[in-house]
């Protein structure tokens, strides 16, 4: 089991909790029991190419959200899609090609993340504003 850190849910704009049981409610009739869900460490440094807005340790039941998200200009709606990302993980079973290799964003999991009510503005959001995270 990897070491785990205490961080906060609620951050300055958004509270993490209520928004994981706000969709656990919507779209997995509270069946995520037991998980729980921070604000990732603060980096020194921006990311300079690429961000990971958010990350599962199914093992440890722990959701982290990158903390640029806690921010003003970021609608609830992008971090619920982020949240509801991650959630769908803990729902669609990984795949496995010929090689062996574990493929965690497959046409199952592709599928279950377009039920989001909001995802194609999500991902159109994301792409618009994706350099306003990076440096």
């Amino acid at each position: 089991m990897q070491r785990q850190f205490v961080f906060k849910e609620k951050g300055r704009f958004f509270d993490l909790r209520f928004l994981f049981n706000k969709l656990n409610a919507r779209y997995f009739n509270n069946c995520l029991e037991n998980y729980s869900i921070v604000w990732g460490k603060k980096r020194r440094l921006r990311p300079r190419n690429e961000i990971v807005f958010g990350s599962i340790q199914e093992e440890d039941r722990l959701i982290r959200i990158h903390p640029l998200l806690d921010r003003a200009f970021v609608p609830v709606w992008f971090l619920e899609y982020v949240i509801y990302h991650e959630m769908c993980h803990a729902v669609v079973p990984d795949e496995f090609d010929a090689q062996g290799r574990r493929i965690v964003h497959h046409e199952r999991f592709y599928a279950e993340e377009r039920k989001f009510h909001r995802f194609r503005r999500a991902k159109a959001w994301e792409a618009d504003n994706l350099a306003r995270f990076l440096r």
